[in-house]
């Protein structure tokens, strides 16, 4: 990975621990290079871990290494659209749990949010499949409370 892309996830990564601080959770960022769980957060009861995938364009996040499958794991995809230099940019952010992010999903009326190529060998999440289920996933911060 090149510098201007850990840059990109590490603008990511900090976004969303600003978000969740502003919304008065107990956040915590962890620390390494490869690792599947970037901030973990606290609650009463239990605990929640989050893998943040940044994007400084508006195409579509790489799928090759979401492996946790879990009521309490998140993905938070945050896209920079094409503007990541401009600090007046507000990032679209979607909050996805991890369990969805199957490739069938029937009660999105077959809408997945994983794109898979025709050969089975690339998995990938578009911008434009979680700008059509915004509704569902689009700064959804609430399972963070």
């Amino acid at each position: 990975m090149s510098e201007k892309g850990q840059n990109t996830n590490l603008a990511a990564e900090y976004h969303v621990l600003s978000m969740l601080y502003r919304i008065g959770a107990e956040a915590y960022l962890t620390l390494g290079n490869k690792k599947s769980v970037d901030i973990v957060v606290k609650r009463a009861s239990d605990m929640i871990t989050i893998d943040v995938k940044g994007l400084k364009g508006s195409s579509c996040f790489p799928g090759d290494n979401w492996t946790r499958e879990s009521s309490n794991h998140f993905l938070v995809f945050v896209s920079f659209i094409g503007r990541i230099g401009d600090p007046q940019c507000v990032p679209e952010v979607y909050v996805v749990p991890s369990d969805e992010l199957k490739n069938a999903r029937p009660e999105l009326d077959g809408k997945s949010v994983v794109y898979v190529n025709p050969k089975g060998n690339r998995r990938v999440v578009e911008l434009s499949r979680l700008r059509k289920l915004a509704s569902r996933y689009r700064d959804k911060w609430d399972y963070f409370k």
